[in-house]
């Protein structure tokens, strides 16, 4: 396959051509990632571009190995008191910031707070909490009012919003604005200067820091950079894209198109990559401040309107890897009830009278279309279609991705900024647990997106996360589970496996994980 005169320009234009001899002894890793990033700030936002962000620039406390148990990650030591009330936690030897200053509790503890004010396992967690302060400069201690099973959990967060820690006078910014330095002490520093929104990320080793001296496991164990350079490259067409792989000009797309996936597997030198075997969840998001979906028989309308496998097959299309599944707290999980025909089989006769029932309008709903995201840029359509065939009339209205971050933020009303209804996607083990599910909040302005205010689910939400015996966490997560499809705070759209797609001659070291791990990978 010969590449465009369009693929050449677009090489040229971001630097993917041969460049001088001195600067071909520096490894670069170069991919297209599954959106361009515009939002820095990875506790303000839950995007999972961020996100990745993130794991690049910054450190946390504690992360999840492939047997999804906690691991310490900067903390060296910690230990528990006899009633689990007081935790004291030790942070590791050499432990320093991108600018040369020196990791310390104080850092770790305003870091905790910021997250904690954003997330809602964080919020959970800190209701609990009497005391969160530095002991001596490497050591802090969290006193809590109550024995709380979920404190490492929390702690060691696999996704958004991670738990990331960041200097105290970056983590002291106003939880509900965006912090302004971007200074870490990950395995990679962000190259703000050769940042350009819509062209390029550039990321740099950070050759000062300090591995774990454990394998790498999953998110946690030793994170070792194996190149000296990251470029996350923003080329929005998939075919583009994987014309540059295929010829060579990039290494590595996230999550390519699976339409695209027989013209991959036909390259001897391509590879595809389950990165995340334990999968995402597409999810379809009310705004529960404004009409028409303040109003449950509306809510219940559209979820009666819908067939999940038309969303999956539109987005997803192979269904080799993906699965329908109406159960909030995702199918397989120790708390994965599912229910019936509901989101499998539409009720279009049911629908339409809860549509009338709820005193509908006519207003157009304001549906955003993320038309750059390749997780979920084929949704919006599908559902657009669905709802109109029970009565609402909507407005699809396209933009990228980063513009519907910002937009959901948004509480006006939906046609002077605001919006009706939007899709995203959450890995499953961020999912799994009425504590660490954001969608499932009830808490009205703190709730994620779409503020939904039920008391009763916030509730046994706060019971859940109290509760240690095993069987009545159960019983608290299925009512939970009940709840949610009982109000239809969200819908749930199916499941699907993660795939990326690399060059197997160029590159080695992808680890799986629910997020794009991009340490301990090298270039051969």
């Amino acid at each position: 396959m010969r590449i465009t005169r369009r693929l050449a320009a677009l090489a040229l234009g971001l630097g993917l051509v041969a460049a001088a001899p001195a600067a071909m002894a520096e490894t670069t890793l170069r991919m297209v990632a599954h959106s361009d990033l515009k939002v820095l700030d990875p506790i303000w936002t839950t995007a999972f571009i961020t996100r990745n962000h993130g794991y690049l620039v910054y450190d946390v406390l504690f992360a999840k190995d492939a047997n999804l148990k906690i691991q310490p990650q900067m903390v060296d030591k910690y230990e528990a008191s006899a009633d689990k009330l007081t935790w004291t936690f030790t942070l590791r030897d050499g432990l320093e910031w991108h600018d040369g200053q020196p990791v310390t509790s104080e850092d770790c503890v305003a870091s905790i707070k910021r997250w904690a004010a954003r997330d809602a396992l964080g919020q959970q967690m800190m209701a609990r909490v009497s005391e969160l302060a530095p002991v001596d400069a490497k050591t802090f201690r969290i006193v809590l009012k109550e024995p709380f099973g979920l404190l490492l959990d929390a702690l060691g967060k696999p996704s958004s919003n991670v738990p990331f820690m960041m200097p105290k006078r970056v983590a002291e910014t106003d939880p509900g604005k965006q912090i302004s330095d971007y200074t870490g002490s990950g395995p990679f520093i962000f190259k703000k200067e050769e940042w350009k929104p819509g062209e390029k990320i550039v990321y740099a080793k950070n050759t000062k820091y300090k591995p774990r001296p454990e394998p790498p496991s999953m998110l946690a164990g030793g994170k070792v950079a194996k190149v000296d350079r990251i470029e996350w490259l923003a080329i929005p067409d998939p075919m583009t894209a994987v014309n540059a792989l295929l010829q060579g000009e990039i290494d590595m797309i996230e999550v390519p198109v699976p339409d695209h996936f027989p013209v991959l597997k036909a390259d001897k030198n391509v590879a595809l990559f389950g990165w995340n075997q334990l999968g995402s969840q597409i999810i379809m998001r009310f705004n529960h401040l404004h009409p028409p979906f303040n109003n449950l028989k509306a809510r219940q309308a559209a979820m009666l309107a819908v067939a999940q496998e038309d969303f999956l097959r539109a987005q997803v299309g192979d269904p080799e890897i993906y699965s329908v599944c109406n159960a909030p707290l995702v199918c397989g999980s120790p708390y994965g009830k599912s229910y019936g025909d509901v989101l499998i089989k539409p009720n279009l006769e049911k629908a339409r009278q809860l549509l009338k029932e709820s005193g509908y309008d006519g207003t157009p709903i304001v549906m955003l279309h993320q038309t750059d995201l390749q997780s979920s840029n084929q949704l919006p359509p599908v559902g657009k279609q669905a709802l109109e065939k029970v009565g609402f009339k909507v407005d699809l209205q396209a933009m990228d991705w980063q513009t519907v971050v910002a937009r959901r933020t948004r509480k006006e009303v939906p046609d002077k900024g605001g919006w009706n209804i939007f899709y995203t996607t959450t890995t499953t083990v961020d999912a799994d647990s009425p504590a660490a599910n954001s969608f499932t909040r009830g808490d009205c302005d703190k709730a994620w997106f779409g503020w939904p205010c039920d008391p009763e689910i916030e509730k046994l939400r706060g019971a859940f996360a109290r509760e240690t015996d095993p069987a009545k966490q159960k019983e608290l997560a299925i009512a939970v589970s009940d709840r949610v499809m009982d109000q239809a705070l969200y819908l749930v759209l199916g499941q699907y496996k993660a795939f990326g797609a690399y060059r197997k001659d160029r590159v080695e070291g992808w680890l799986p994980a629910p997020v794009p791990i991009l340490w301990n990978i090298s270039k051969k």
